[in-house]
């Protein structure tokens, strides 16, 4: 689906040793196209969005055979492109806009605990009056969340991991598209020697090739 976007930047780049993929890197921008977003605009959970965003900092994590990028950029979002069966550029299966819409501590074991078991892997998720349905199919209602350890680089060199249990949804929008929800419930190590926990919310857009551009 992305084969013209591909050819754009061309093939075969030697990788950086931060990730890189489409053309997409630290210090790098994109652009996308207002239409994209603005025709639905008043049906998303956000508010506003840059048209133009810069590439603050990348994340990799690698699923056994799908690598999952995320571009953090300076408008409070981030840039997820997806590859399966190889990372490199022609495995690139689907990019989607996410932006943060929340983060909620999570203060004890217990709550954790029933977080993971019990909320975040349901069939239907509510937020502020808007109903998204689980993407990801599992035999029984619930579905347990799933593990990725990302490894993320900044401006300045620094990275860090962080393990994160995850799980999306949708809801279908007017003009026959979607708008994702993605949980992800965050477990990092900090340099106290302790677990900082919390869960993410963020809320996304799937992009085409044309609604991409993208500056090296």
């Amino acid at each position: 689906m992305f084969a013209k976007l591909i050819n754009k930047f061309g093939k075969g780049e030697p990788r950086r040793e931060t990730p890189s993929i489409m053309g997409l890197r630290l210090g790098a921008s994109f652009e996308v196209d207002p239409l994209a977003i603005r025709l639905v605009l008043e049906e998303l959970a956000i508010e506003s969005f840059s048209s133009t965003q810069i590439i603050r900092a990348a994340g990799v994590a690698d699923l056994d055979g799908t690598w999952v990028y995320r571009f953090y950029t300076d408008d409070d979002a981030w840039l997820q492109v997806v590859a399966e069966g190889g990372n490199r550029d022609e495995h690139v299966v689907d990019v989607k806009l996410f932006h943060f819409y929340d983060t909620r501590d999570i203060a004890s074991e217990q709550a954790w605990n029933s977080l993971l078991r019990e909320q975040i892997g349901g069939p239907t998720y509510e937020l502020d009056g808007r109903s998204y349905r689980r993407v990801w199919t599992a035999a029984g209602d619930y579905h347990n969340p799933v593990h990725m350890a990302e490894k993320t680089y900044d401006e300045d060199g620094d990275h860090s991991s962080t393990d994160q249990f995850t799980m999306l949804f949708e809801r279908e929008l007017s003009d026959q598209r979607t708008e994702s929800l993605f949980l992800s419930a965050e477990e990092k190590l900090e340099e106290g020697n302790y677990l900082s926990r919390c869960l993410v919310l963020s809320t996304g857009i799937t992009l085409t090739p044309s609604q991409l551009t993208i500056h090296g």
